[in-house]
């Protein structure tokens, strides 16, 4: 009896080291004590918001707007000779064939049958640049571009504004389209001017004919050209002048004061083409 209690005391103390490294099943490491943070959750992406439809234009189209003035500006420079003669032509984005769609709105009063028509880069190419000479294409003219921009025929009319070659006044120098001229004798004597030189073509929405307007405006055109002074929105200084040429498409003078006098000559023509028959 006293070997068999001796025996349990000897393993009794070879087993309470043994308990006392054990750490007790409720007894928690510092790390185990703290809760676990949650994992961080990644920001969900914004989901991109869906663009409205634009609104569609509804109802008839009493007249279509197509303009075709706005691509470039021509610098010219004009000397004693023609060998001193020189013209670019910049391109620009000014805005100016939103100019014409505005001041037509304007002068009908907001009218909601009137529209914009779109077209491709390069559908009037043919008709600034034809490559017919001596007889001419039906093709390259106004009429049958027109119609094959609009194969729906949707519209009563379309007026289409363009640009031409004009002849500056007592001289037989030509001013081409929309743009600005020094003129002068060496760098002495010198003066700046713009010039817009912009043509209005109604075309018959079913027939694709041509509306003629021969002597539309013929009372505000022949006040202008009586005038006695010079007209203060031609007229540039010359330090306005774009030198180099390429300069014109980022001078903001420059092209503000050409859109004034745009908007002059589209709100001096366009009455006698908006008018019914």
């Amino acid at each position: 009896m006293f070997r068999f209690a001796a025996s349990v005391l000897v393993l009794l103390s070879f087993l309470a080291p043994a308990a006392a490294q054990t750490p007790s099943a409720t007894t928690a490491s510092p790390a185990a004590a703290a809760p676990a943070k949650p994992a961080a959750k990644k920001p969900a992406k914004a989901k991109p918001v869906a663009k409205q439809p634009v609104a569609l234009e509804s109802g008839p189209c009493r007249l279509g707007v197509i303009s075709v003035i706005g691509e470039r500006y021509s610098v010219q420079k004009f000397g004693l000779t023609i060998f001193e003669n020189e013209e670019t032509e910049v391109p620009i984005d000014w805005g100016l064939d939103d100019l014409v769609f505005a001041r037509v709105k304007a002068a009908t009063g907001g009218d909601p049958g009137i529209r914009r028509i779109a077209y491709p880069k390069g559908t009037f190419e043919p008709f600034y640049n034809p490559k017919s000479r001596f007889i001419p294409d039906p093709n390259e003219r106004l009429p049958a571009i027109v119609r094959g921009i609009t194969p729906n025929g949707s519209c009563d009319r379309y007026l289409v504004a363009t640009t031409y070659k004009g002849e500056l006044p007592g001289t037989r120098l030509m001013l081409n389209g929309i743009g600005t001229f020094n003129q002068g004798l060496g760098n002495l004597i010198r003066h700046s001017h713009l010039f817009a030189n912009i043509s209005i073509n109604l075309i018959d929405g079913r027939s694709y004919e041509e509306i003629k307007r021969p002597f539309v405006n013929f009372g505000a055109n022949f006040a202008a050209s009586m005038r006695l002074t010079e007209d203060p929105l031609t007229k540039l200084d010359n330090s306005m002048f774009p030198d180099p040429p390429a300069a014109a498409s980022a001078n903001a003078a420059l092209r503000e004061r050409t859109r004034t006098l745009v908007a002059d000559r589209l709100d001096r023509g366009l009455p006698g083409y908006l008018k019914e028959d």
